[in-house]
């Protein structure tokens, strides 16, 4: 996802509803850019293979999907509150996975190669988490990819008032508390997203809307409004009807909903959000819209990659965790990624690019030492 969607965090106050300013970056990396898609295009010459996801990656989708299916069944057969929550939560986590791993590559069309086959399967996908699958991808692929980490631009990053997440941002006293509540808001992200973000994109509370990024009309808003409905009658309202007959109230029904729905979000945060939160780089617009460095020393300065520890979990992580190497090859299935991954890190080091790949234990490092950061006052000059 993602999220990012990737992509996290509780973000967002209602914006403006003018339209962004297209930024436009300088020509330096044109060398870099036709060497990394040369030696791109020969892997997969190499290979024998395509871009998209194979055989064996759906396959991998089709069984996560079909664990949370059968979570969800067995969740409605359980006579205890707790065996239902532990069901429960199986079914709210393996769609998180199936999110990860499936949803992230459709909204980027790249698990089918029918643009109408990434879209109906996202839509489907987005249900037990109650998100909209058409706000995440505008979000996520037109605003956040192409603007990582500037202020105004990167529609992942607006100010909230709670939770300061770049220096350009306001300081409020509370901030000085947020390394210890910032979980609390990391299992709000999702919701939040769910909740808020797509609420205000669909009432053309933001800029999406002068882009002309929403869903208008009757099919548009049936499409939102089912969406959100079905969402509800799935995870909440069926449990409540069936599990009513057992005993089990549906005040507990309600708390297990909300609880696994916190807990899916925080996990999706810590998975992806320290990737641009590592030793980041944060930018304004300039006046004239025209960044002086290329568009790839804005994606290496912004955000990172990490392995896991042992490797065979990042065939779980829908490669989130290969964070820059995804912003540089959207277009490619995650399957990819590791591959990739060694072609950036050779040439960024022949072109003098700041490429990085962490443990996941010095990203967090990183990650909490930037929220302690950014929770102390800044000093004037820095805050003006």
């Amino acid at each position: 996802m993602a999220p990012s969607l990737l992509l996290c965090g509780l973000k967002g106050n209602i914006m403006s509803t003018k339209p962004l300013a297209k930024l436009h970056y300088a020509h330096h990396d044109e060398q870099f850019h036709q060497i990394l898609m040369a030696e791109a295009k020969a892997y997969l010459a190499q290979k024998g293979d395509h871009r998209f996801a194979n055989s064996a990656l759906l396959l991998k989708n089709l069984l996560l999907l079909l664990f949370c299916v059968v979570c969800y069944l067995l969740s409605l057969h359980q006579v205890t509150i707790g065996l239902f929550a532990l069901c429960y939560f199986g079914f709210v986590m393996s769609a998180m996975l199936a999110n990860i791993n499936a949803q992230h590559d459709a909204c980027h069309n790249v698990l089918f190669r029918s643009r109408l086959a990434n879209r109906i399967f996202g839509r489907l996908v987005t249900l037990p988490l109650g998100l909209d699958p058409h706000y995440w991808q505008v979000r996520h692929v037109d605003y956040h990819h192409i603007y990582p980490n500037i202020q105004g631009y990167d529609l992942d990053m607006e100010e909230n008032g709670v939770f300061r997440q770049t220096p350009f941002q306001k300081w409020y006293p509370h901030m000085r508390f947020q390394p210890y509540y910032w979980p609390f808001i990391a299992g709000l992200s999702l919701p939040y997203i769910a909740w808020v973000f797509d609420w205000s994109d669909q009432l053309g509370k933001t800029p999406l809307a002068a882009d002309k990024k929403t869903l208008t009309g009757i099919k548009g808003w049936a499409l939102f409004l089912g969406s959100k409905i079905l969402h509800f009658i799935i995870a909440l309202i069926v449990p409540i009807l069936i599990l009513s007959s057992v005993g089990i109230s549906w005040y507990s029904v309600l708390w297990v909903y909300l609880i696994t729905q916190m807990v899916s979000s925080f996990i999706v945060v810590c998975l992806l959000l320290g990737t641009h939160w590592a030793d980041p780089a944060f930018y304004t617009a300039p006046e004239n819209n025209q960044m002086e460095h290329g568009w790839y020393h804005q994606q290496f300065t912004t955000c990172c990659d990490w392995y896991p520890s042992p490797k065979i979990f990042n065939e779980l992580l829908g490669g989130v965790n290969l964070h820059l190497t995804h912003h540089l090859f959207p277009g490619w299935s995650h399957r990819h990624y590791p591959a990739l991954m060694l072609i950036i890190e050779r040439l960024a080091q022949q072109y003098q690019l700041p490429y990085r790949r962490l443990s996941y234990v010095e990203l967090l490092i990183q990650q909490q030492q930037f929220i302690r950061r950014l929770a102390q006052k800044p000093d004037k000059q820095s805050s003006d």
